[in-house]
């Protein structure tokens, strides 16, 4: 693996380093960006002096890593696994993980048919808490469902909970979906979803930094996120306890300038606590597809206008409107009172009262006006809506 430029040495110290280095290492990001990859794989194989931001110790571990590793191994694997691995540069490399920098991934193992560059340009992620409620697994699973109906791919991390349900709702739906794991894609974790993750793979695409066979540890989940926040156009979270490591993928798309939104949830509910958290900063509150779409999307792609229900006041002409509330609500009115509390003509006031009527809200009574029941009880109908 001394051979420098040639493509195929590349593709192996890259495979040499997904073992060696854990995901998201800047130190190691900047060594590959300053020396290239082979002269990072020689120095760690042939136990030369530390590298500049590693003490010995932490050299020595990764030293004892580079003997194990097994990179043409590692690739037989993945390909009798239906895997394959993408590099930096390849045709089907996603060139907005190149927006972080030298925590971006060394390369990803990539289990599915389906272009991830082309998927990532239209990608929305939907993240949340593991232990959500029905509340949450049900707006994740129609925030995706409509994002898929709408020709975007849902973005997750493949984990129980707001994850689960994003991705049974783009599936669903028959759309696209794509698990980003914190291990080898080749291992299904959780293995409660391992149905999920496999189906995931047939219909979408499952994705990771880690070679086959590695496993998931804490803080591989927490830098997993990284690539979720960047893969995507913006970041959606569903519920989120104030510590939940969704908090970490929203966070991370706010740096990286992607947009970041949240859905709101009961105020009492410690599930919602980190979602309002991130609605009190810059993130935007959204409660479909059409208003993620509307931000995301392209220009034009509006959401419709939100009205509360149409109610039958609502039908009138604003001059009939303006008579019917100068009407008292338990006595009758002479003409000239409901002019003056209408402020137009009595002629107007005796039109429109004429017009109200024939539509049912008022009688005569007497030399007055009043209210039917049918007016009062319609304008406490209305009142209850408000």
């Amino acid at each position: 693996m001394t051979g420098g430029e040639d493509p195929h040495d590349e593709l192996l110290g890259r495979v040499f380093l997904s073992r060696v280095v854990e995901p998201g290492d800047e130190v190691a990001g900047r060594w590959v960006r300053e020396r290239g990859v082979a002269d990072v794989v020689r120095r760690i194989q042939e136990g030369a002096e530390p590298l500049p931001g590693v003490s010995y110790k932490r050299w020595d571990g990764l030293r004892a890593r580079g003997l194990r590793a097994e990179p043409t191994r590692d690739l037989d694997l993945a390909r009798s696994a239906g895997v394959r691995f993408l590099c930096p540069g390849d045709v089907e490399w996603p060139g907005q993980l190149d927006d972080l920098g030298d925590a971006r991934p060394l390369g990803l193992w990539v289990r599915g048919r389906a272009s991830l560059r082309m998927w990532a340009l239209r990608s929305v992620a939907v993240v949340g808490a593991r232990a959500c409620t029905e509340y949450g697994a049900h707006m994740a699973a129609v925030l995706a469902a409509g994002l898929a109906e709408r020709g975007w791919v849902v973005v997750s991390g493949g984990a129980y909970g707001v994850d689960g349900a994003a991705h049974r709702g783009a599936l669903g739906a028959g759309g696209a979906t794509v698990a980003v794991l914190a291990c080898g894609v080749d291992r299904p974790y959780p293995r409660g979803h391992t149905q999920l993750i496999n189906r995931i793979a047939d219909q979408g695409l499952v994705i990771g930094e880690l070679p086959p066979g590695d496993h998931p540890t804490p803080s591989r989940f927490i830098v997993r996120n990284r690539v979720i926040a960047a893969l995507t156009r913006g970041t959606v979270v569903v519920e989120a306890a104030h510590r939940s490591g969704s908090l970490v993928t929203a966070r991370a798309a706010q740096r990286l300038g992607r947009h970041t939104m949240a859905v709101p949830g009961p105020a009492t509910s410690g599930l919602s606590a980190g979602a309002h958290e991130l609605l009190r900063g810059d993130a935007v509150l959204v409660t479909d597809a059409a208003e993620v779409v509307e931000l995301v999307g392209d220009m034009g792609e509006l959401a419709p206008e939100r009205r509360g229900p149409v109610l039958p006041r609502d039908l009138l002409e604003p001059g009939a409107r303006r008579v019917l509330a100068a009407l008292p609500g338990r006595r009758a009115a002479r003409v000239g009172e409901v002019a003056r509390g209408a402020q137009t003509s009595e002629d107007d006031a005796i039109a429109r009262l004429y017009e109200l009527r024939s539509l049912g809200y008022v009688e005569r009574h007497d030399d007055g006006w009043k209210l039917t029941r049918q007016a009062i009880m319609s304008a406490r109908s209305d009142r209850s809506r408000c």
